[in-house]
């Protein structure tokens, strides 16, 4: 069993990187929390059962003379409860291409670096400095993690952004540092590395995230096939969750019957039927990059997710007589239990043609025990 320590495990990377080592079998997570740093036996003991630490914890935003007192100040708190320990794992930290600049926190990220370079050479372990560029994905702190996570807040709530100034942004995914920062560790690869992302103006960025949510919020499913755009995607969704569903869907009835739309979209993708006995759940697992819609056409059944590393379990009564969507937003576990008497006809659909080599469906229980 790989044991991997996580400083910062509650920020955006954080989050993300937990998720992304929770379905590796061989890995145990360790987390120390900024509580941790402040009790130096709580730190050594942490650092003593790592063989490696992914270290996230910092500031970003905020009083200058804070962000650049706290970077290098948890960094050394680090250090020393490495040297005390005579633990050598590999750390990885996670840095920002703002050292190349002049500002407070571009200072402060290349000292905390710094220090632990220093302490590397000394102790004679490895060290990875990730130079990570602008990095966004769910549930980014609006105002303060990405103007990503900023602009798709603003439209999930009806507000409208506004660009202070149009540069280049390098775009890179939570998930795809989380990716990176595994096969550092994998590959127990030391030294500087400046990952690439995607060079965006942000003024493209912003009218992509608005085609996007336009047509997600006019009901339909816009086109996912770039990569860029299905983060994007899911990022704004992730701002919609839970207030915006279930989201109702118009029932068109005459002396025939009733009719109504199920899935509109520009991108196409797979449905499915799925029959259900009275008190079965089907589900328990969650997808990192999968839009998944659920609709029940007949019967009676709740709808359950919840997000990972969170206790709060969010439920949706749905109704087979009163037809609604619940589309899953990504790393939320979600199930469907039939609360009916009779059988639960539900629809689901799903961006992508399902792939048994690469499902992207991982276990994890809504509600354990």
């Amino acid at each position: 069993m790989l044991r991997i320590g996580v400083t910062g495990g509650h920020g955006l990377i954080g989050w993300h990187v937990r998720c992304r080592l929770f379905v590796e079998p061989d890995i145990e997570i360790i987390a120390a929390g900024r509580e941790d740093f402040s009790v130096p036996a709580r730190l050594d003991a942490f650092v003593s059962r790592c063989d490696a630490i992914i270290h996230l914890a910092g500031m970003n935003r905020g009083e200058e003379t804070a962000i650049e007192q706290v970077n290098p100040a948890l960094a050394l708190a680090l250090v020393e409860a490495l040297e005390r320990t005579g633990a050598a794992p590999h750390v990885v930290y996670s840095s920002s291409t703002h050292v190349d600049r002049d500002t407070v926190y571009g200072r402060s990220k290349r000292r905390a670096g710094e220090l632990l370079g220093e302490w590397s050479d000394r102790a004679g372990g490895l060290f990875s400095n990730m130079l990570l560029p602008h990095v966004f994905g769910e549930h980014g702190r609006p105002f303060y993690n990405s103007a990503v996570s900023t602009f798709c807040y603003q439209l999930a709530t009806g507000a409208c952004p506004s660009i202070d100034v149009d540069i280049d942004l390098n775009l890179l995914h939570a998930q795809q540092v989380a990716d990176l920062v595994l096969d550092v560790i994998r590959h127990r690869r030391s030294g500087t590395s400046r990952p690439d992302g995607h060079i965006i103006k942000v003024s493209e960025m912003l009218d992509r995230v608005n085609t996007l949510a336009a047509d997600y919020l006019s009901g339909i499913i816009p086109d996912l096939s770039n990569p860029l755009d299905l983060r994007l995607f899911n990022t704004f969704r992730s701002y919609l969750f839970p207030g915006h569903y279930p989201m109702p869907l118009k029932l068109n009835t005459d002396s025939r019957g009733s009719l109504f739309e199920a899935v509109k979209t520009h991108h196409g993708g797979q449905a499915f039927l799925s029959t259900t006995h009275p008190g079965i759940t089907r589900g328990d697992h969650f997808h990192f990059s999968k839009v998944e819609r659920f609709l029940v056409v007949q019967g009676e059944a709740t709808i359950r997710l919840r997000r990972m590393f969170d206790d709060r379990v969010v439920e949706f009564p749905v109704s087979g007589s009163d037809p609604v969507v619940v589309d899953m937003p990504t790393l939320h576990t979600h199930n469907i239990t039939n609360t009916g008497k009779g059988e639960l006809l539900t629809m689901f659909w799903s961006h992508e043609i399902f792939d048994p080599d690469r499902p992207d469906t991982y276990r994890e229980l809504v509600v354990s025990g």
